[in-house]
């Protein structure tokens, strides 16, 4: 059986004020989340605990990042969350106050037995 990317999701999320890059990193997951609805699970008798849930988060300090936390913000599958160089600062000198944008991009596989599925083109 082969496992499958089968979703891509992309989000964006900010810490305005606080300088928090694992808030800004969960609001990215969250807005990921908010673009999909995996109804191929109950359509498909699909148990959602064989997906694998393959998140990168982009900051620009990823080592500020709480990976554990943000794996939280996953509510189907296995999440593994990697965390790299990315997203944006955007400093305000007169503030003295620095907003962390992040961004998200998280892929689901599922083992796929091949041969299981076929695409089809649909005639419109």
């Amino acid at each position: 059986m082969t496992e499958r990317r089968l979703i891509l999701e992309l989000g964006t999320g900010n810490d305005l004020y606080g300088e928090d890059y694992t808030k800004a990193a969960c609001r990215a997951v969250q807005d990921a989340l908010h673009h999909s609805s995996l109804v191929l699970f109950t359509s498909l008798g699909i148990d959602h605990r064989e997906m694998r849930v393959e998140v990168t988060i982009g900051v620009q300090a990823p080592e500020r990042v709480d990976a554990g936390v943000v794996a939280t913000e996953l509510p189907r599958g296995r999440p593994e969350v990697k965390v790299v160089h990315g997203g944006l600062n955007v400093h305000d000198p007169d503030n003295a106050t620095t907003h962390v944008i992040a961004t998200a991009a998280i892929a689901a596989f599922l083992p796929i037995e091949g041969g299981a599925w076929r695409l089809c083109e649909i005639a419109g």
